[in-house]
């Protein structure tokens, strides 16, 4: 449900700008807002989950995250669902930020490398599987329900936790507001910027990005001073945990970013009911399902630098034949491409965790989980930012008329052959760039990532451990 709602919206984004008459920058917000919050906030909920239990933290995200949705379903206005959008997100942090700590403290030995893997396969197929769900739902039920559906989840989801989860605290841990602050700033100012970069780099947009950079800084000073940190920047002295780190932020962005433009093309030029958009994208949700659920049992011995970059490399190919689309191209044009993001998606997303856990300290092992999760929903709020901004460009160098690229992008455009070759044309050139960045995380990671030596303790997830650190790093 948590990763559902990062893309479920998708398929629905030409029906929910029709009836809330939302330009092309509150569906951008629609989007990213979500994701934005979820990854501003999910250090700190780790942090404060440790002060105040995880599996409190973990009802507390369920209960908000439903009211949120709640108040999206019954949404009057597009400044009320962004509003409401990010209470999702607020609470998705809480619920992310516990779950990988959940799981450690509930399983031990093989079992919890084969519940992380279910873990994993669900996290991908989460994601990949939200546009055909988002059509189903938005065809026979209404986009109101993409969001209502998730409140008889959430009460069956309260009373399993409470029935089998077992309370965890880590005692001693204080909560960085000041490192929390400077980082949300950050994200959101220079996510607000690329949106409103579509409408030119005027003089606001250079002030979001030079505000976003001053609270980059001032993240970096706070991190590198306060006793318990969000995150511990020696950390990224490793070369292998800079380079999962990147591959985490890169992945969502290359596989899931252009999914938001692919509806509008399949919908507004190709006049595709929403199912019908869903199910052209459903080859990249089976075979991540499936290659994730492979990759669980039958790779556990291979490095993460392999699975992780060729992952990331299918990614990087599978959007590059994607960029193939023409004005006179139909659906099943992205579906060698598609199937290749759901390889690489397939692939990677059930390692990546792995892989950044053995490129740290165990002792850390929850800031690890967080930063790489805050990683990804970062990499997919400005994924969809910045290839939003080259789609726009794109449009405007093929279309003159202001109001007809705003009809564009919000579906409502008439199916003309100058729409059908600037929407292609926008297309390309997104996906184009998804798969250059897809390709150089792949190159990345495969040249970085090295195999470490696994540790033969199996530690208490709700205590510091005595396991000597690396040179530079410190016990939190």
């Amino acid at each position: 449900m948590l990763l559902l709602d990062v893309t479920i919206v998708t398929v629905a984004l030409p029906d929910m700008a029709a009836d809330l008459q939302a330009s092309f920058s509150s569906l951008q917000w629609v989007l990213d807002v979500y994701a934005l919050v979820l990854a501003a906030l999910l250090l700190g909920a780790g942090s404060l989950a440790d002060i105040v239990g995880r599996r409190r933290a973990y009802v507390a995200g369920l209960v908000l995250f439903a009211l949120g949705s709640l108040a999206c379903g019954l949404a009057p206005t597009a400044g009320v669902l962004i509003t409401a959008r990010g209470l999702q997100g607020i609470g998705g942090a809480l619920m992310f930020a516990t779950t990988t700590a959940m799981l450690n403290a509930t399983y031990s030995g093989r079992d919890r490398g084969v519940a992380f893997g279910v873990w994993g396969a669900v996290n991908g197929a989460g994601s990949a599987l939200g546009p055909l769900v988002g059509g189903l739902l938005t065809e026979h039920a209404g986009w109101r329900w993409i969001f209502l559906v998730n409140l008889p989840v959430t009460v069956l989801t309260v009373a399993l936790t409470l029935a089998v989860c077992a309370e965890t605290r880590r005692p001693g841990v204080r909560l960085d507001v000041s490192g929390i602050l400077s980082f949300t700033v950050f994200a959101g100012s220079l996510t607000y910027a690329l949106i409103l970069a579509g409408s030119g780099w005027t003089a606001p947009v250079w002030a979001f990005v030079a505000l976003a950079a001053v609270a980059l800084v001032v993240f970096l000073a706070i991190e590198r001073r306060v006793e318990h940190p969000l995150l511990a920047l020696r950390l990224f002295r490793s070369a292998s945990f800079a380079a999962t780190i990147t591959a985490g932020l890169v992945l969502m962005a290359a596989a899931f970013a252009m999914l938001a433009y692919t509806s509008v093309w399949m919908q507004g030029v190709l006049g595709l009911t929403p199912i019908e958009a869903g199910v052209a994208l459903l080859p990249m949700a089976v075979c991540s399902f499936l290659v994730s659920a492979v990759a669980g049992r039958a790779l556990q011995g291979i490095s993460p630098r392999w699975t992780v970059g060729f992952g990331l490399l299918s990614v990087g190919a599978g959007s590059g034949l994607q960029g193939m689309v023409r004005g006179d191209s139909t659906a099943w044009v992205l579906v060698p491409g598609l199937a290749l993001v759901g390889i690489g998606v397939g692939l990677a997303i059930p390692t990546l965790t792995a892989a950044a856990m053995s490129a740290a300290p165990p002792q850390l092992g929850g800031m690890v989980a967080g930063t790489l999760n805050t990683a990804r929903q970062l990499g997919y709020a400005l994924g969809v930012a910045v290839l939003g901004l080259v789609f726009r460009s794109a449009l405007s160098a093929e279309v003159s008329d202001d109001g007809l690229v705003e009809a564009i992008v919000a579906g409502r455009a008439p199916r003309t052959g100058l729409v059908q070759e600037a929407v292609a044309a926008g297309l390309r050139d997104g996906y184009l760039v998804a798969g250059a960045a897809g390709i150089l995380g792949g190159l990345l990671v495969l040249a970085l990532v090295r195999p470490t030596t696994p540790t033969l303790r199996d530690p208490d997830p709700t205590t510091p451990e005595s396991t000597p650190l690396p040179p530079g790093v410190r016990h939190p």
